[in-house]
């Protein structure tokens, strides 16, 4: 089965509200196998605009990727997400 991975930019605007939405994505991501490989850290934007965080987060499967994105705990995560912070999140399958 080919991993896939969540590739999230985001820059947060509300650095006391952004933890809730870490509590309540976790039970998402414990469901469907997430393990982060990259959680903020250190960066530089050589090309093109950057976020001041960046997250890449692999899965055992693309359907598990999209599944947990769409998973009703994810979604209640997304609600909380939207009003902390703004970004990009794409799915991507391994080689």
């Amino acid at each position: 089965m080919t991993k896939a991975y969540w590739i999230a930019r985001v820059d947060v605007n509300d650095q006391d509200g952004y933890p809730q939405y870490v509590e309540t994505a976790k039970p998402a991501f414990e469901r469907f196998g997430a393990v982060f490989l990259v959680r903020g850290g250190k960066t530089n934007a050589i090309e093109g605009p950057g976020r001041a965080r960046n997250v890449v987060i692999e899965f055992p499967s693309f359907q598990h990727a999209v599944d947990c994105y769409n998973s009703p705990e994810y979604q209640e995560a997304v609600k909380i997400r939207q009003k902390v912070a703004d970004g990009e999140i794409v799915i991507v399958e391994g080689i």
